[in-house]
């Protein structure tokens, strides 16, 4: 018997980089496995390999391309946590890519469905691992899918869903591979991907840390500059016969901040009392509760505002009614269209007294598309436990919406907001009403002087100023702040108070 030729049956595995001649077989690919997504498109794919051609591998299979990834590299301290695909890829081009980064940021995965069980998918996550180890790379962070959450959405939440998962519960065909391959979950993130509707646009943030990371001579850690402009409101409160004079009132200030391209719009504390102007009612618990008949309409101005105007704004605070309670609220208007809240904690006497209102009781740190930033009402800014507590959380903008009387208290929120700034090295905004409301009882005279505060060093103005307003009348000032000397600075500082607080012999409890 002669010798058996087997080359006749070998059926050759190539892991390899990818190149222009396999882009249709990966466009075909992503069709195949993603069928109700929008596929790659030439360009993007053509954008991969010359900016990171190291970061795109394909299996080819007896020469057809079974699998593919594609990864870029990133500082991942530059990027919101809850990020979306568009914004970590650059809308898919990875123009962002950053050679001196410190993470392997996965941007997708493919394998044919012909050919699941054949690994495809693990050899493309090891030789992500080892160019994350070749490049001396922190980890992998990837954002995964979960592509069998729309069986379980009527019953649990994305959250539920990903531990029933990790528990190997249920089965999801992404996140339990990444289970297995050593991923830890760090968070689940909304709309991350629009068109994923098998995953209902939620994804998991996945990390692999690279245990063989060796610091070496310090790569360029940040971005030349993150500046944010933001607009703070020095609100007039006068006399108006409707809501619609109240709307093109803040209409106004919208436009303004919009016009010079700001990125917040900061509104003062309870500004909506203007609207008891109008109203009949004079006893103040009552005129309390007639007020907040308006929240559906403040709302959905202010969300209107923020997406015409491109602006994110802090829509000062108005009082609320929730089962049965009146609650001072501030909420965060997105540009995006999103909307977030944050209940004033600490109430003063006069609040108490003249309208009943009650307190809040959690800190929430919002993400915005400029960082994550906090709201703390007024009186809120004076209690330094709940600005740290924010800061712990991310904070790196503290907005305080006020409205004070006289100018005792208005310098007990200035004096405290440029405290906190210094305290916990961020940047704090403070925006407070002006003028007065003769017919409405308990807001008689206002007095305010807005402005933008910073921490005290060399790297920032004189002062810790970035502005402020002319006092008592009418008006707004627009300045930038910068979240990269912000970062800079808590590395660097002359002096560090979050680094070097004496947690040996004390520490602010967060009771949750």
């Amino acid at each position: 018997m002669k010798e058996i030729d087997v080359s006749r049956f070998e059926k050759k595995i190539i892991l390899r980089h990818i190149e222009e001649k396999d882009f249709n077989d990966i466009i075909n690919l992503s069709k195949l496995c993603f069928p109700n997504m929008e596929p790659w498109r030439r360009e993007e794919l053509k954008s991969h390999i010359s900016i990171f051609p190291e970061g795109q591998f394909c299996v080819e299979y007896d020469g057809q391309i079974i699998g593919s990834c594609s990864s870029l590299i990133i500082n991942f301290d530059e990027y919101d946590d809850q990020h979306t695909w568009d914004e970590i890829t650059d809308q898919g081009y990875i123009t962002n890519h950053d050679p001196d980064g410190y993470n392997l940021y996965g941007i997708e995965v493919m394998v044919h469905p012909d050919f699941r069980r054949m690994k495809i998918g693990r050899r493309l996550y090891e030789a992500r691992k080892d160019l994350c180890r070749e490049k001396n790379l922190k980890s992998i962070i990837i954002g995964g899918r979960i592509p069998n959450y729309y069986k379980y959405a009527d019953k649990i939440s994305p959250r539920e869903y990903v531990d029933q998962v990790t528990m190997h519960n249920i089965y999801d065909p992404v996140l339990t591979f990444q289970v297995i391959n050593g991923f830890s979950l760090k968070r689940v993130n909304a709309n991350y991907l629009t068109d994923d509707k098998a995953s209902m646009k939620y994804a998991t943030l996945m990390e692999w840390n690279n245990i063989d990371y060796q610091p070496s001579t310090p790569k360029r850690r940040f971005k030349t500059s993150f500046p944010v402009r933001i607009t703070t409101i020095q609100y007039e409160m006068k006399k108006i016969a409707s809501f619609d004079d109240f709307a093109v009132q803040c209409e106004y200030y919208a436009d303004v901040a919009a016009s010079y391209q700001s990125d917040f719009a900061v509104f003062p504390e309870i500004f909506t009392l203007q609207l008891l102007s109008f109203l009949p009612e004079k006893s103040p618990s009552q005129a309390i509760r007639r007020l907040t008949e308006f929240t559906e309409e403040y709302i959905a101005l202010f969300t209107t505002l923020a997406v015409r105007y491109n602006v994110n704004i802090i829509g000062g605070s108005h009082y609320v009614e929730e089962e049965g309670k009146i609650y001072n609220i501030s909420y965060l208007f997105r540009r995006d269209g999103t909307i977030e809240k944050q209940y004033k904690l600490h109430i003063t006497p006069n609040e108490r007294l003249f309208w009943g209102i009650s307190g809040g009781d959690e800190v929430k740190v919002f993400d915005t598309d400029c960082g994550k930033i906090a709201i703390q009402i007024c009186y809120d800014i004076e209690f330094p436990e709940l600005a740290r507590i924010a800061t712990d959380k991310g904070a790196n903008i503290i907005f305080s919406p006020f409205c004070t009387d006289d100018r005792q208290g208005y310098l007990r929120v200035r004096y405290c907001a440029q405290a906190r700034a210094v305290e916990n090295q961020v940047y704090t905004v403070i925006s407070g009403t002006v003028g007065n409301l003769s017919d409405v009882a308990n807001m008689d005279i206002q007095y305010a002087q807005s402005g933008i505060f910073t921490p005290s060093d060399f790297t920032f103005p004189r002062d810790g100023i970035v502005g402020e307003c002319s006092p008592n009348i009418e008006t707004v000032v627009v300045g930038d702040v910068d979240l990269e000397i912000l970062r800079r600075h808590r590395r660097s500082g002359s002096v560090n108070q979050l680094r070097d607080r004496r947690d040996d012999i004390y520490h602010v409890v967060y009771k949750q």
